[in-house]
């Protein structure tokens, strides 16, 4: 299945991916508040789905606004935001490939965490970047999330361990190439990152690199108690995560590798560590 009708169809169960895998949006929404300026500033969520972030950021006070391939996620989105009580300066249904509709240099920072993970050829996910540079502010931030090569792996072992008996040959495709176009019916065709081609990619379209994070720490697969926590005991491993996720030795074993550079300009002093 393609991405806009599996988005359309599973809407509601994105919206409440991250109510279950509290780890990746504890960990990438610190990394928000590491790197975004401070509101109202404005931000661009391509590819924002159902609006996790979007609204969250809105009631912080950010001007934001939702661009989606799924019409029924946005249509969500807006339920959402009106539920939360927030507004979004806009929702727009639009491609990651195609944002001529936006001014060059319009928004203060860019949101691109969920389109990369759907486009198969280093091509297409070249122009995706390239369309939210083109639209970032000079010394705009960009965050880029990608899936890594390993998680499918760590999936079929959790749920369905005998599944590479029988597909040897396409795991090892999957590994060499990360193409994953035989989709199971809980996913769509996706294209899951090496680490290392990560800041390569990004830097090459005219990025400073400011922080490269995995989502899930050192607990990708072994989150379900952690993820029950609340108070302090949860903020320490969210603290925990959001260092050790900085680790390049760690990158491989989180699910979701959360990207962070700026269109131009120096390097911040605190680098990644602010929240540390």
């Amino acid at each position: 299945m393609e991405a806009e009708p599996f988005y359309d169809q599973y809407a509601p169960e994105e919206w409440r991916r991250l109510e279950k895998q509290r780890t990746e949006y504890a960990v990438t929404s610190r990394a928000l508040e590491a790197f975004l300026p401070s509101p109202p500033c404005s931000i661009l969520d391509i590819g924002g789905g159902p609006g996790r972030y979007s609204i969250e950021l809105a009631r912080q006070g950010y001007t934001v606004t939702l661009a989606e391939i799924s019409g029924e996620s946005l249509k969500l989105a807006q339920e959402k935001a009106g539920e939360a009580q927030v507004s979004l300066s806009g929702f727009i249904h639009a491609n990651a490939l195609d944002l001529g509709e936006l001014g060059s240099s319009s928004f203060d920072a860019v949101l691109l965490m969920g389109p990369l993970y759907h486009l198969l050829s280093h091509a297409e996910r070249v122009q995706a970047i390239q369309e939210a540079v083109r639209i970032l502010e000079p010394h705009g931030r960009l965050f880029a999330a990608f899936i890594t090569r390993f998680a499918p792996f760590r999936y079929v072992a959790n749920g369905e361990p005998g599944w590479l008996v029988g597909n040897q040959e396409y795991a090892l495709q999957l590994l060499e190439t990360g193409v994953h176009d035989r989709p199971p019916t809980t996913f769509t065709k996706a294209y899951y990152v090496h680490p290392r081609e990560v800041v390569p990619l990004m830097e090459n379209q005219g990025l400073r690199t400011l922080c490269l994070v995995g989502c899930e720490g050192v607990v990708a697969g072994h989150e379900g108690k952690v993820n029950e926590l609340t108070g302090e005991a949860w903020q320490a491993w969210v603290d925990l995560n959001y260092r050790l996720g900085q680790d390049p030795s760690l990158h491989g074993a989180a699910d979701h590798l959360l990207y962070v550079g700026e269109k131009s300009g120096e390097l911040p002093e605190e680098g990644c560590r602010r929240a540390v």
